[in-house]
């Protein structure tokens, strides 16, 4: 939603006013935009679920006060919430909500969806998934997110490589993991792909950027296991876990290849900005990747999980320049043709079914 908002802004077609927590990255980003904020969480000051008839009264209050045109529900769980509130007391609205998951939900979950006046999916594989589930289909339609093609774009780095990535040795080659350290990103599946890689050549880095949010065992667990695939090997040296960065396009820039192992993956942002700046990209054949990008033309694609595979492409990609080269190109010209911001803001409005006059949201 932030990355369409300048131009839906730009264009007067809307005034947005953000229900979200009052800090945090998220703020700050709304802050920047000038976008008006009101403070709203599902959760109390101590972290924890608030019950629903708090949560309800909550926003419904700020709805009563507010008495916006649109209520947008940015993921799926507060397309359920949406889903879920007592309408008859509020002023007349229009609810919608963004899928941007693919997981299995309970039938009381989908029903809740289904009492949204519309619901986004952001692939085709994400409708179907949802549709086999119960979803109404009439209810619902894809919308691909787009990228900034001007912030993502083939440029000389203009940070020095030596200073983004300073223990790297000079003509090392770097492959670059960005997402959210979990089990489906698939992180511990490229660890083990690398690490194999490196039997045989020992110029081959791997960069991870991106932070664990869960705090189950099960997460702990699986970042201390990527980590140990690197030290147990005997070349830790050879692993870089970056955490949270905000310069991602520079990053991407300086790296040799993107490598996306995820098991999971509805429409992956990570992808899309790849593909825009010129990055050659290996990713698994999951969700609505081969929707975004084209295999064997855009993309390298593997099986998720396949960690022999995964491997032999890299070092593939790796051993072939042009290969590499031909692939970003496409990548490049396919992202200006078909996934810009324009592209999903305008998609974005015609559902909405917005006039030319400013609308509230």
């Amino acid at each position: 939603m932030l990355s369409v908002l300048d131009t839906l802004q730009k264009n007067c077609v809307f005034q947005f006013t953000a229900l979200a927590p009052a800090t945090g990255l998220l703020a700050d980003e709304l802050s920047r935009r000038q976008i008006s904020q009101r403070h709203f969480s599902v959760r109390s000051e101590a972290g924890e679920k608030l019950p629903f008839d708090v949560i309800e009264q909550r926003l419904s209050g700020l709805l009563k006060e507010l008495r916006p045109g649109i209520l947008h529900a940015n993921s799926l769980s507060m397309s359920r919430l949406t889903g879920q509130l007592a309408t008859a007391a509020l002023p007349r609205l229009k609810r919608t909500g963004h899928l941007r998951d693919i997981i299995r939900l309970k039938k009381k979950t989908v029903s809740d969806l289904n009492r949204n006046d519309g619901l986004i999916a952001v692939s085709k594989a994400t409708y179907d998934f949802h549709v086999e589930q119960g979803l109404d289909p009439s209810r619902c339609c894809v919308v691909y997110n787009g990228v900034d093609t001007e912030r993502f774009q083939p440029r000389d780095n203009r940070t020095p490589r030596s200073k983004l990535f300073p223990s790297v040795p000079a003509g090392h080659r770097i492959l670059l993991n960005v997402g959210q350290i979990c089990l489906r990103k698939g992180q511990l599946d490229l660890a083990k792909s690398v690490v194999g890689l490196l039997r045989d050549r020992r110029d081959v880095h791997l960069a991870i950027v991106g932070q664990r949010h869960s705090t189950k065992q099960e997460s702990v667990d699986y970042e201390a296991a990527i980590q140990h695939a690197f030290t147990g090997a005997g070349c830790g040296s050879h692993l870089h876990m970056l955490g949270y960065r905000d310069n991602i396009p520079d990053l991407m820039n300086a790296a040799d290849l993107l490598v996306h192992a995820a098991r999971q993956e509805p429409f992956g942002r990570t992808l899309l900005e790849a593909a825009s700046s010129g990055l050659p990209v290996i990713a698994t054949d999951v969700g609505g990747t081969a929707e975004m990008l084209r295999p064997d033309t855009d993309v390298i694609l593997v099986s998720p999980g396949d960690v022999a595979s995964l491997q032999t492409c890299i070092d593939k990609a790796l051993s072939n320049t042009e290969l590499c080269r031909s692939l970003a190109a496409s990548a490049r010209q396919h992202m200006e043709t078909n996934f810009t911001i324009k592209s999903a803001a305008d998609q974005l409005a015609e559902f909405w079914s917005i006039e030319e006059d400013c609308a509230t949201t």
